[in-house]
Order: C-alpha cells, then structure tokens, then sequence
C-alpha cells in the first residue's frame, strides 16, 4: 500500500536533500508529469496546468517553429531524450516547477495545478 501525500512540500524537499536523484519518468496525456527519486523511492506526480518557456539569460527562444507549443517541446524533449531533462527551480507557493533539458538547452516553466507524492 502506497502512501499518498497532496503537497509540494515533500518534492522540494526530497530535491533539496537530493538533487541528483530526482528524475523524469514520463509525462502523460492527461497532462500529468510523473517524476521520482531513486533515494527516497518516491514518485512525485505533478498535473499541469499550463507550460512557458523559459529563456536562459542571453539565450534567445532558438527555435525555428514559434508557432509550436511549449507543451509539445516538453513532451517531445520527454520522449526523444528523458534523461537530459533536469529540475532547476521549484518555487511552492507560487506552484511552479522549472525543468531543463540540456540537449536542447530548453527551460520549462510548469504551472501546476496538484502534486501528488506517492511513498512506498
């Protein structure tokens, strides 16, 4: 049986005491991102409300498409390479979760609406 706790707080601690260990597993298409700690065994999942992108200083957007969403970036950095994608910031009162990709040198502000931390 899995504990199930509804709060930001205990992935911004879990990333705070172990950065490293915080990973993307996936992203699915009820708009849910599941992330997990290989430390604590926890899987942490996040519902998105809404994906910016969000520009390192001195970077320009870089891509060749504006017209596609920051949404289909991220699911697409998801798919073609997971284990690039790492968590940056996390601010719990404002509910926002920054991600990186380091192939494509993408940020992406998530605004979520609900965390979940599922504890075995």
């Amino acid at each position: 049986m899995t504990n199930i706790v509804r709060s930001g707080a205990f992935l911004q601690q879990c990333w705070s005491v172990h950065p490293l260990c915080v990973a993307v597993k996936r992203m699915g298409d009820d708009r849910t991102m599941v992330l997990t700690c290989s430390s604590c065994r926890s899987a942490h999942h996040l519902t998105i409300n809404l994906v910016v992108p969000k520009d390192p200083v001195g970077q320009g957007t870089g891509t060749a498409g504006e017209d596609v969403s920051a949404e289909t970036l991220l699911s697409a950095c998801v798919m073609t390479h997971r284990a690039s994608l790492t968590l940056r910031e996390m601010d719990v009162f404002q509910d926002v979760v920054v991600l990186r990709c380091a192939d494509c040198r993408r940020h992406y502000a998530l605004h979520v609406s609900a965390f979940e931390t599922h504890q075995r």
